[in-house]
């Protein structure tokens, strides 16, 4: 068919791309070697569905959405799953002995001619996103379909009860059969990967696996093809040879490290495995050695909380806490911390279990309580070997908090994390411990309370006209707006955000800083609400009011903010 424009044209002209943007997309297609469509869809210029529906127009071809089609299995069965997987292309429709094909990138004409050797029937071509494509096969066919069928041929596994062992002396798989299980699990990593999961969990039932993806801080299913349950065994082996673990041992948990590598990048997985009724439960834990450090400024604070942070990092002694539950960013927040503490003319050590990733410049510890290595053990050695700037992963226990403390008064800058809810709340968890109420006012200089909220998605982001009429007035009073003036987004779903609504995640601070009078007011048995209505007097907001900014400007919904902050709102 002839083309009717060009893509870049077409998107410049429907205002999706300014002429800048189409010049630096044109260059890396270039410089790649790749399609344009695909290099603006890489640099996040325009959304897939905008890109191809103007691909589809060039090549004169119908844009469908497969994703959101239900289609007959009789037709999905015309087409064997290795075409599918090969030629990037779904079946959605079969009328008058003609296949409909939506193909991820238009066909050259020998590849239909071919197809309707291999088919049998006339084929008609369809243009549809890659992420539409792929979201297709995985919910209709399941994640690893190919592979699983394949295994389930192997004569290998005539008896599904037999265990697979690995030859770990190696690195060359030692047969077919363990080739394709490897096949599988790194499906499942880079699936993992290619959505930004943090955490993989793989759970079996009596007749099923469960697979499932935490994605901006929610699991979900990822679907499964038939036949994975007999070889889940084979699985969890591969995993444990991975992770330098002993794969006859059934009875106890595992806890192991794999390191990955996938095109430039590098990551780690932290593996912890448990025996349960049907089988070994397994999570892994993605930990990406790139992704992790994040600038300052890249970590969503408001511009004010940025410059108060960059003000304690430069602090010569003092201690700052982060609090919020697991998975809230903590870790990440203090690598950015030390990251801009560090210089040639300070020193940096630090304890922590794990150690999750490996900091240039800086001393880190493992600790290892079996041997006696335990925080507080630590911290002593560790004050010995003239530091500047302590991270302490966790503080647990009344003598890790007396010595941490103790070093934020002797010339030290001590960063440390805490469980609470909030941020006033450190001071009466370490009042808690029976540290003395002096000690914490002449060293605690900062507590920081966090939680990671879920980004509206930009490609479907639309503006949300049903604020509750009490939201309304919360937002208002919080904002110092008048309720016409608040407004809020939300994301209608699509397939960028695999139709969530939500694509990534931004963190919410609430920053509680100890003046005089504040110090003043520390005693055993103070209150946490006399400290927080002393901190509002300085300006102190609670992670729900830090929220509603972030919702006036489009970046989380009101849903976000209200799920993450219910239980601080009976507080304020």
């Amino acid at each position: 068919m002839a083309k009717k424009s060009d893509i870049g044209t077409i998107l410049l002209d429907k205002g999706v791309l300014k002429r800048d943007q189409l010049d630096m997309a044109r260059r890396r297609a270039g410089r790649q070697k790749i399609s344009l469509a695909r290099a603006i869809t890489d640099l996040n210029l325009a959304s897939e569905e905008e890109t191809y529906r103007a691909v589809a127009e060039v090549h004169g071809l119908e844009f469908v959405q497969p994703e959101k089609l239900t289609v007959d299995k009789s037709v999905l069965d015309l087409v064997p799953i290795k075409l599918v997987l090969h030629y990037k292309f779904v079946p959605i429709r079969f009328e008058g002995g003609v296949l409909t094909l939506a193909f991820c990138e238009p066909p050259a004409l020998s590849e239909m001619g071919n197809l309707r050797l291999l088919i049998g029937f006339r084929v008609r071509p369809a243009l549809a996103a890659p992420r539409s494509i792929h979201a297709f096969i995985k919910r209709n066919y399941g994640l690893g379909a190919e592979t699983i069928q394949h295994l389930r041929k192997e004569e290998e596994f005539s008896d599904l009860s037999q265990e697979i062992t690995f030859d770990v002396e190696t690195s060359e798989e030692p047969g077919e059969l363990d080739s394709s299980i490897s096949r599988f699990v790194n499906q499942i990593l880079v699936e993992a990967l290619r959505l930004e999961a943090t955490d993989i969990h793989i759970e079996p039932y009596v007749a099923r696996i469960r697979l499932r993806y935490r994605i901006d801080g929610v699991l979900q299913d990822v679907p499964v093809p038939p036949g994975l349950r007999q070889l889940y065994p084979a699985i969890i082996s591969r995993l444990k040879v991975m992770a330098g673990l002993n794969i006859t041992e059934k009875r106890v948990p595992h806890d192991g490290r794999i390191s990955m590598k996938t095109g430039t990048e590098e990551y780690d997985l932290r593996v912890s495995i448990i025996p349960t009724t049907f089988g070994e439960g397994v999570c892994l834990r993605i930990l990406g050695r790139e992704s992790m450090f994040l600038d300052l400024e890249q970590l969503g604070m408001e511009k004010e909380q940025q410059e108060v942070v960059e003000e304690l990092t430069q602090l010569p002694q003092g201690m700052v806490l982060l609090t919020g539950p697991t998975g809230s960013g903590k870790t990440t927040t203090l690598y950015a911390l030390l990251a801009h503490a560090n210089d040639e003319g300070r020193k940096i050590v630090t304890i922590e279990n794990p150690v999750e990733y490996k900091l240039e410049g800086v001393s880190q510890i493992q600790i290892r309580p079996e041997v006696g290595l335990d925080f507080s053990n630590c911290l002593r050695s560790v004050l010995r070997h003239d530091p500047d700037v302590i991270l302490i992963g966790e503080i647990r226990d009344q003598e890790t908090a007396e010595i941490a403390i103790r070093s934020a008064q002797t010339g030290h800058l001590v960063f440390s994390t805490l469980h609470t809810n909030d941020s006033v709340s450190a001071v009466t968890r370490l009042l808690e411990m029976k540290v003395e109420p002096f000690l914490i006012g002449s060293s605690l200089v900062c507590s920081i309370a966090q939680r990671l909220a879920r980004r509206v998605c930009r490609h479907c982001m639309v503006e949300d006209t049903a604020i509750p009429d009490p939201v309304r007035e919360e937002m208002a009073a919080s904002l110092n707006l008048k309720a016409e003036e608040v407004r809020a987004w939300k994301g209608r779903g699509c397939v960028e955000c695999n139709d969530k609504g939500d694509r990534g995640r931004v963190a919410l601070y609430e920053f509680f800083i100890l003046d005089e009078e504040i110090m003043d007011a520390l005693s055993p048995g103070v209150k946490t609400g006399e400290l927080r209505n002393l901190a509002k007097k300085q300006g102190w907001r609670s992670l729900r009011e830090q929220g509603w900014f972030k919702v006036q400007n489009g970046i989380i919904s009101v849903e976000e903010n209200q799920r993450l902050t219910r239980s601080l709102k009976l507080r304020k």
